[in-house]
């Protein structure tokens, strides 16, 4: 497979209404309580365990977020929780961030920890701003304080499979055979069902020859990846939970020509300016690009939160939640449309880019209005690399 046309990673792995002045009445006249000076976010991630580098990494979307805001007019206040990438330990942490006295949640990486903490939070009328999960049952079981700036992973695989269409016309080279790789945790299963789902129906140019499942605990997996050679495909396609950083340490040069269809940032988008600045001085001795897919979605689930305490004029859940569900950010960072939500909880807008290792940098090369480069494709095999 190694001078074959290989795709290392697909899919990666992945807010006016004014709310009332709460009141309460004492015999005859009603007092009006003080509006909060500050939004108390509580802000929960795996910062240990299994998921900790993605967890750290989103952290830092959240520890730049005061100060940008300050900037912007909005005062907030970071309640930072460790689920230890535990489903259990995220149920009982979301329900101390609300205790001591967190006016919504911010969270949680994991689909699984995820739907922990919104059960809690929909127990408490709280509201719960995402920032990444993909699992479909997420805005799909009715609950009320949910919030999703992040594709389901039925629109993951969408996007990721036009932006291949995209790739393959650009290039003018198709591959004939594909094989799918996917962790089998929460988000791999869910994404390998969007998979079953979604793509006899999309008239792709290649077929699917076989589909393997890997252990994320794994610390070696020669016999998935034999078993992928052995299907002798043109192109595989691999959803998994990638460590950007330490993906160009470990392989050097051979990181390069790598794509991957992610949910990114837009390069051209003043906020993403302000967030790279933001980070490059808060964290000088870390590369951007490493942390900016986790950064990017914390910065904007929080930026979200602000936003509708900002125009609720209260840090009341009830009318963070009113003011949540008349969002509409045209200003911010990631690939897509304007940030909205819709019935349920659900921003439909939020986009991918196709992104391609050169020089150890991920760069963007679709879609063409955030491109920053053009696509090399089929990649340059292991022994015609400078």
């Amino acid at each position: 497979m190694t001078d074959k046309m290989i795709t290392r990673r697909l899919f990666n792995g992945g807010v006016a209404a004014l709310g009332a002045v709460g009141t309460m009445k004492l015999a005859a006249p009603a007092i009006v309580r003080a509006e909060a000076a500050k939004l108390k976010v509580g802000v929960l991630l795996p910062r240990s365990g299994l998921l900790a580098a993605a967890g750290q990494a989103c952290q830092r979307g959240a520890d730049i977020a005061p100060k940008l805001l300050a900037d912007m007019g909005v005062q907030i206040e970071l309640m930072s929780a460790d689920t230890e990438s535990s489903v259990d330990v995220a149920r009982a942490r979301a329900e101390k961030l609300i205790q001591d006295g967190a006016n919504v949640v911010i969270g949680a990486f994991d689909s699984g920890q995820t739907i922990a903490a919104l059960q809690v939070c929909e127990q408490h009328g709280v509201p719960l701003v995402i920032n990444v999960a993909a699992a479909p049952p997420i805005t799909e079981q009715g609950y009320k304080t949910v919030f999703r700036n992040f594709p389901t992973s039925g629109a993951l695989v969408k996007n990721g499979l036009s932006l291949m269409k995209d790739l393959f016309q650009a290039s003018g080279t198709t591959p004939k055979t594909a094989v799918f790789l996917y962790a089998n945790d929460t988000f791999g299963q869910a994404n390998k069902a969007a998979i079953d789902a979604i793509l006899p129906g999309l008239d792709m140019p290649f077929k699917l020859v076989e589909s393997i499942s890997y252990d994320p605990n794994a610390q070696d997996l020669a016999v998935e990846v034999s078993k992928a050679k052995a299907t002798g495909a043109d192109i595989a396609l691999v959803t998994t939970r990638s460590k950007e950083a330490q993906f160009y340490k470990t392989l050097g040069k051979y990181a390069d020509y790598a794509i991957t269809a992610v949910p990114w940032y837009d390069p051209k988008s003043d906020m993403a300016h302000q967030v790279e600045a933001a980070f490059k001085a808060q964290f000088p001795n870390d590369r951007f690009e490493g942390y900016a897919f986790n950064v990017g979605f914390t910065f904007e689930a929080i930026l979200i939160a602000a936003d509708a305490f900002k125009r609720a004029g209260s840090a009341d859940p009830a009318a963070l939640l009113a003011a949540l569900r008349t969002t509409h950010i045209d200003k911010h960072m990631m690939v897509g449309d304007a940030i909205s939500f819709d019935a349920k909880g659900q921003n439909n807008g939020v986009g991918s880019a196709a992104i391609q290792n050169r020089d150890q940098k991920p760069v963007v090369i679709l879609p063409a209005s955030a491109a920053q480069e053009k696509p090399v494709f089929p990649v340059p095999g292991w022994g015609k690399r400078a």
